[in-house]
């Protein structure tokens, strides 16, 4: 019954507003009693706050390569927004319609733009002189966020992790720093080659010419 609720609540808010449904409207939908809902919700604000965190879609593991899964996340995307009952970003509408310093949304939502600096990263893999982790005392020698999440009970984390360079957190917990790009230059191992074989093609012409000048 509880899941029943939380998906007529769902329904209701996203295609309605949050402020337009009451308790009483999702209540007749179902065809329980408002005693009925509070058994399982006591109040609204605990609807709303189970209906936000229910929208909140955490991203799965894949192991496709970092590019097809940037490119499908962008994908779902344009299907969502096309779709004929998208409404618009759940959480913006909250804030939209009651206020970032709402009871029921405060904790879920800041209502904030966030301006960050860095690059996205993928987990790095642990080489054969990698030491292992030393989970008690929370120490990691690669950086393999899904690892780190695993191990520290976080739940689903997206794929990939933010290398931040600015702003630093108000408690200055990661501190960031500058980032350098280091960008794989294999020019001179290319003209290396190259030449190489431009050499062996001229030896293999030259002695081709030589041997049908003998004959």
């Amino acid at each position: 019954m509880k899941e029943r609720i939380l998906e007529t609540a769902d329904k209701l808010f996203y295609l309605q507003g949050i402020r337009a449904i009451g308790v009483d409207t999702i209540a007749a939908e179902i065809g329980i009693s408002k005693r009925t809902l509070y058994n399982h919700f006591p109040s609204k604000d605990a609807l709303i706050k189970a209906y936000l965190e229910r929208r909140f879609v955490h991203a799965s593991p894949s192991d496709k390569p970092p590019a097809e899964q940037i490119l499908a996340t962008f994908d779902s995307l344009e299907r969502r927004f096309a779709a004929k009952d998208f409404r618009g970003c759940p959480f913006v509408n909250a804030v939209a319609e009651l206020g970032p310093e709402d009871r029921a949304v405060k904790k879920l939502v800041t209502g904030q733009p966030v301006a960050f600096t860095g690059y996205l990263r993928f987990p790095e893999v642990s080489g054969w002189l990698t030491p292992a982790e030393n989970r008690g005392k929370r120490l990691w020698f690669v950086r393999d966020h899904l690892a780190i999440a695993g191990a520290l009970g976080w739940g689903a984390v997206a794929p990939f992790y933010v290398d931040l360079e600015q702003p630093a957190p108000e408690n200055g917990i990661p501190r960031p720093g500058p980032l350098d790009v280091h960008l794989k230059d294999d020019h001179l191992q290319y003209a290396i080659t190259w030449f190489t074989l431009a050499g062996a093609v001229l030896i293999a012409f030259g002695a081709w010419v030589k041997a049908r000048r003998s004959a």
